[in-house]
């Protein structure tokens, strides 16, 4: 049974960083891609991004802000938020799917953490 954990999270203030941490356990590190999405109050959940072939992919909305790094000893994700803005704020989850290739999509991922809240305040 794959278990996807998120960590991290919490409050920050505009500007400042927050670090997330995912682990997918049971999946194999060599052959899974795990990615995270955030859902913003109002809004549709969307992509923040993931790790492959070395390089951070972020979407628009986070680009030059934040970014990834992948333990393929662990098999964890962790996403670095720099210069946190107030439309931020939201529940993050982490997603996994099997396989080497990352894909923007959500309905690519099988697994799925609970979710872990940001807020970013003024």
């Amino acid at each position: 049974q794959v278990q996807v954990v998120e960590s991290g999270g919490g409050t920050a203030q505009v500007g400042g960083s927050l670090r997330l941490s995912c682990t997918a356990s049971t999946l194999p590190a060599s052959d899974s891609c795990l990615a995270w999405f955030r859902q913003r109050p109002g809004k549709e959940r969307e992509d923040v991004g993931f790790y492959e072939d070395g390089k951070s992919r972020t979407s628009y909305a986070v680009e030059g802000r934040f970014t990834f790094s992948r333990d393929f000893t662990k098999n964890t994700l962790d996403l670095q938020m720099n210069a946190l803005k107030p439309e931020d704020s939201g529940m993050y989850y982490c997603a996994a799917r099997k396989g080497r290739i990352c894909h923007w999509f959500a309905y690519k991922y099988n697994y799925w953490g609970q979710g872990i809240q940001v807020t970013v305040s003024a």
